[in-house]
């Protein structure tokens, strides 16, 4: 099949963490930890820690202003303050031809509720070690439709800001895992259609939506690049595309910021 772009019929250029060495909403704090400091945290949440370096994530709905981490050395608890600088996220319409999609009957309430329930008990997890030694890689080469944070209108009624990345391609079109991890799910959910949860450890999950077939299975070990499915449209997709999400400790942060923070994190970082 051709690419259909139904989804939109522009892309955009990502934003990357160079641009926003300074934190945004969304997006990525880099802290160096001091020597023989512990316990790093933010909002009183772990962070994820590698290579002597912290990646603390951003609420997108987090005021501009300043802000400060934690973090405990030679028994004595330390504050570390920074700015979190405005950031100016755009709009985006979408029709969708199911309203059932947009407005849901109440027959599938229980079943959203449900799967809600399931996916913040796996964002919630935090493993000790970490998968990601040699940093994380774009899943899909394709057309960038929509950016993390848009203020999206689905057939005009407001929804929350998107949550991710979304990354149109031909149908069958093989998706790669970002980075090594742990398949946590492996299932077909009614909003995201074919879904993968990869557990990259320290609370780092990243999620991969409406594939037409999924290529791995729930607890099965994954490495970066492997093909985990296949680009699709189910669930709520108007058009084969992935959506791409990166959480951190529970907090959703832009993917392309996140995977360059990363990637420069974790250089010579043993495995």
């Amino acid at each position: 099949m051709k690419l259909v772009l139904a989804l939109l019929l522009f892309s955009f250029a990502a934003i990357t963490y160079g641009e926003t060495t300074n934190p945004i909403p969304g997006g990525i704090y880099r802290f160096k930890i001091p020597t023989d400091a512990t316990n790093v945290a933010y909002r009183d949440k772990a962070v994820f820690a590698a290579n002597g370096w912290a990646l603390v994530a951003i609420p997108i709905a987090t005021e501009p202003g300043e802000s400060a981490l934690t973090y405990e050395q030679n028994g004595a608890q330390h504050t570390h303050s920074f700015t979190i600088h405005p950031h100016a996220y755009t709009e985006q319409h979408i029709t969708i031809k199911n309203e059932a999609l947009v407005s849901p009957p109440p027959e599938v309430q229980e079943r959203i509720q449900r799967e809600s329930v399931r996916q913040r008990g796996l964002y919630a997890s935090h493993r000790t070690d970490h998968k990601v030694a040699n940093g994380f890689q774009l899943p899909l080469n394709g057309i960038t439709t929509s950016l993390f944070g848009h203020k999206r209108f689905f057939n005009g009624k407001p929804r929350s800001p998107h949550s991710g990345l979304d990354i149109a391609a031909d149908s069958g079109t093989p998706i790669g895992a970002a980075g090594g991890g742990t398949v946590t799910l492996a299932d077909e959910l009614y909003f995201n259609g074919n879904t993968i949860f990869i557990d990259h450890g320290r609370g780092l999950i990243t999620m991969y939506c409406h594939m037409s077939k999924l290529e791995v299975a729930e607890n099965e070990e994954v490495s970066k690049g492997q093909t985990i499915g296949l680009v699709g449209a189910t669930g709520r997709a108007t058009g084969p595309h992935l959506h791409w999400s990166v959480s951190l400790n529970g907090t959703r942060v832009d993917p392309t910021i996140f995977a360059e923070a990363l990637n420069q994190t974790v250089t010579s970082l043993p495995n």
